[in-house]
């Protein structure tokens, strides 16, 4: 009878507890917004926090991806004020969407160079929002973010910080060629070297034509810092060829760093492990 009591009890105790956590209000306000790029009406939402330490727009990856309000909260909890939107074409926002999943080619140079555009407006939208413009405004994402990333900050001066996960720092062909080689594999790395891998990047025969974009070229321009956040067992992007060219940057001066996960795969921001975003995070608020 006493364990069924002191069961109870922590039932009860776990249930009060549970809806104490679900009724404390979070740090931040939130607010839908629309803005224009390129003649077309984007949909996305404002986290702002109560105290604004930085702030980001987040970059999609390749995909129909619509606004990543759960990222969105993890950064506006940190004191980290973001702008999440649909994609072009997807959910709220108007335009055409490009990709695999409605035959065609989201990957060519017009492609990524557009989704900057919409990247670069995203700022300015973000930086009008802003009450006080000595907030540092920076972009953060993930995959073919690695290429839209680079190009936005080309393009925009008020971007002053990168925040990259498992970006390559290699052409857009060369990135194909090794995922048409790996293959969806997870456990590539257990049966291919490191020289196989590279064989395959710089030597396989393109299996699409369309126009290249090469990451390097316009990072070796860029003067603001970034960091990439990778996993070592990421099977859609070689990391270590990607480490060897940001090592080859920063010997030029360049303002960049990375993290290396070792045990992880292509998804280190959303991963078992909570490291990698709060390495992120804590990187973001030490920017000035």
């Amino acid at each position: 009878m006493k364990n069924k009591t002191a069961l109870y009890s922590l039932l009860v105790l776990l249930l009060f507890v549970t809806n104490y956590a679900s009724a404390i209000p979070p740090n931040f306000t939130t607010k839908e917004i629309k803005f224009v790029s390129e003649g077309i009406s984007l949909a996305g939402t404002v986290f702002t926090p109560k105290k604004v330490q930085a702030a980001v727009v987040i970059v999609h990856g390749s995909g129909q991806e619509k606004r990543m309000t759960n990222f969105a909260a993890i950064l506006a909890s940190n004191g980290i004020a973001v702008l999440t939107y649909d994609k072009r074409g997807v959910g709220e926002s108007a335009g055409v969407y490009a990709g695999p999943e409605v035959g065609t080619n989201n990957v060519d140079f017009s492609n990524l160079n557009l989704l900057s555009l919409d990247a670069s407006a995203a700022v300015n939208t973000l930086f009008k929002y802003l009450s006080n413009n000595q907030i540092p405004i920076g972009l953060i994402g993930g995959s073919q973010a690695g290429w839209i990333i680079p190009l936005t900050a080309e393009k925009n001066k008020k971007v002053k910080f990168m925040t990259i996960f498992s970006g390559a720092l290699i052409t857009v062909k060369e990135q194909l060629r090794f995922q048409f080689y790996t293959n969806g594999d997870q456990k590539f790395w257990e049966t291919h070297s490191e020289e196989e891998a590279r064989k395959h990047v710089f030597n396989d025969p393109d299996k699409y034509e369309f126009i290249d974009t090469n990451p390097n070229d316009i990072l070796s321009k860029l003067s603001i810092p970034g960091i990439w956040i990778f996993g070592g067992k990421d099977i859609q992007v070689p990391v270590k060829l990607s480490i060897e060219y940001l090592d080859l940057l920063k010997s030029k001066g360049k303002n960049y760093e990375y993290k290396l996960f070792p045990d992880l795969g292509h998804n280190t921001a959303f991963s078992d492990s909570e490291e990698p975003m709060k390495d992120a995070i804590n990187w973001i608020k030490s920017i000035k």
